[in-house]
């Protein structure tokens, strides 16, 4: 069975994402395509970008990136459970992104965004997917976003609004799709 990698990427200490990104690696536990690892930005806590080396020549001279590197090749696919601060994406997500290049390639990724306004953290989605692009992966074209999420989060659990669920399936199936599928590779 596939391994997907949900990953929280709020490292604040009380993140509403936490109970968002629990919720999806529920959700995703019961869509049966994927076996699925739960991790947290937050705990992996990577320095910022620290390698000597370029990400593209694959040596890792520190353990954190090793690390990172095993997690992220050893996915399937990779959902990535994001906030928006101030129109776009964290400098920690880009960092994580940026710490890895062989990684990335060809990886299906989906995007799940959320933000205290009305937008549910769209533009952080559409910004971050550039970059995901940019580096090689095959991101989902759907991308579900969650609005007013302090409303939706009381006593460390998250209280899906109605259609989230049914959004977050339609993700993962578009994701199964494109882990199924090879990648196209160009010259």
């Amino acid at each position: 069975m596939p391994r997907l990698l949900v990953l929280s990427t709020s490292t604040r200490p009380a993140a509403a994402g936490r109970p968002l990104a629990a919720w999806v690696a529920e959700t995703a536990r019961t869509h049966d395509g994927f076996s699925v690892a739960p991790a947290d930005l937050a705990e992996i806590d990577l320095p910022l970008l620290n390698e000597p080396q370029p990400a593209a020549t694959g040596v890792y001279e520190h353990q954190h990136t090793r690390d990172w590197s095993a997690l992220v090749a050893g996915a399937d696919a990779v959902l990535f459970v994001l906030p928006m601060y101030n129109g776009s994406f964290t400098a920690p997500v880009k960092n994580a992104v940026d710490y890895l290049y062989k990684e990335w390639q060809g990886k299906p990724v989906g995007l799940l965004s959320y933000s205290a306004g009305p937008t549910g953290g769209a533009p952080a989605a559409e910004a971050l997917a550039g970059v995901l692009n940019r580096v090689g992966t095959r991101t989902a074209e759907r991308r579900p976003a969650v609005p007013g999420i302090a409303g939706l989060v009381a006593d460390g659990g998250f209280t899906a609004p109605e259609g989230l669920a049914d959004e977050v399936t339609a993700l993962l199936d578009e994701l199964a799709k494109l882990v199924a599928q090879e990648p196209v590779v160009t010259d």
